[in-house]
C-alpha cells in the first residue's frame, strides 16, 4: 500500500464549568479517547469538515471560535500507512449541547465493531494518560500549559 496524507480535524469544546468534551470510541479492535472530530472528505475545507463531524457525531452545530494547533512532527496512523496531519480548533456550540454525556471512559450503549460515547472532563483533570495518540496528547500538554 502506497503512503498518503490524511488530513483530520477536531474541535475543543468548552462548557460553563471548564470541561472539554472528549470522545470514548471502539474501532478496529481498539479502545481510545479522542476530541471530537475525524477524517477531511475529498473537496472538503477544514471548517465544513468539522462541522459536518460534530453534526454526525454529537448532532450540535458549531462555529468556530480560533485555531488552536496543527500536527507539527511526523505521526504515522494508527491504523493505515498514512501519515496524519491534524488541525485543531477551539469550538463554542450554536445549538444547545443535548448529547448524553458519560462519566466513566467506554460506557457504550450497545454493542457492535464500532461504538462512541462522550464525556466532559475538568480542565485540571484532564490528563495526557487518557489519550491514545500522540497529537492529542499534544494538545493536552497545551491545554495544560494554559491554565
Amino acid at each position: 500500500m502506497a503512503a498518503y496524507f490524511n488530513v483530520r480535524v477536531y474541535g475543543l469544546l468548552l462548557n460553563d464549568n471548564d470541561e472539554l468534551l472528549v470522545s470514548d470510541e471502539q474501532e478496529y479492535g481498539m479502545q481510545f479517547t479522542k476530541f471530537p472530530g475525524g477524517g477531511l472528505e475529498l473537496g472538503e475545507g477544514l471548517v465544513d469538515g468539522l462541522k459536518r463531524e460534530f453534526m454526525e457525531e454529537c448532532n450540535l452545530e458549531i462555529e468556530i471560535v480560533g485555531h488552536f494547533y496543527t500536527t507539527d512532527f511526523f505521526v504515522k496512523s494508527a491504523f493505515n500507512n498514512s501519515q496524519v496531519i491534524s488541525v485543531y480548533y477551539l469550538v463554542r456550540s450554536v445549538s444547545p449541547v443535548n448529547l448524553v454525556a458519560k462519566t466513566v471512559a467506554f460506557d457504550f450503549d450497545g454493542e457492535g465493531e464500532v461504538l462512541q460515547s462522550f464525556r466532559w472532563i475538568n480542565l485540571t483533570a484532564l490528563s495526557i494518560a487518557d489519550f491514545a495518540f500522540p497529537t492529542d496528547k499534544r494538545v493536552v500538554e497545551l491545554l495544560q500549559d494554559e491554565l
